[in-house]
């Protein structure tokens, strides 16, 4: 049996106690995450896209910052994210690249939309062809785009990820 220390009860109240701290100061929205490798806490992170006007500044993306920056790795293979709503699609993604091994969430999706923090759209934009989606994509091929393409293939000294 787990111990109060490692469980995931324990991490996930204090990934609720940060999103309460920082929302109750005014930070943003009731979101934490904290991330965990090794039973130690690596990063942990709540809502500011309210308080630093960036609409990147999601608790699971400030907590991966934070984990990237205390084990100096853009990699956080080991870990594991505890954050208190299920993630939208551009945290999922960032957990994603990150390479966290596993999320733990508290409320859901529709927990959040009830609130007014509404992901629907962002799932539904994602899943539709390029062609049909609401914001534009359009592409702008150039041959100086393919060059750089072809520049990093060719890259002998380069970190891949």
């Amino acid at each position: 049996m787990e111990s109060e220390k490692h469980s995931h009860d324990y991490y996930m109240g204090l990934a609720v106690e940060l999103a309460t701290q920082h929302m109750e100061a005014g930070a943003g929205g009731p979101f934490g995450a904290v991330i965990v490798r090794a039973g130690q806490i690596i990063g942990s992170g709540w809502n500011r896209v309210t308080s630093h006007n960036d609409p990147t500044a999601h608790a699971e993306v400030s907590a991966i910052r934070a984990a990237c920056e205390s084990v100096g790795d853009f990699s956080l293979k080991g870990s594991v994210i505890y954050s208190t709503c299920e993630p939208c699609p551009m945290c999922l993604s960032a957990i994603w690249w990150a390479r966290i091994d596993a999320i733990y969430y508290a409320s859901t999706r529709d927990d959040a939309a009830k609130i007014g923090f509404d992901d629907a759209a962002l799932y539904e934009e994602v899943s539709l062809a390029i062609q049909d989606r609401r914001l534009p994509l359009r592409r702008c091929a150039i041959k100086e785009a393919d060059a750089l393409m072809n520049k990093w293939l060719n890259k002998k000294n380069k970190v891949p990820y």
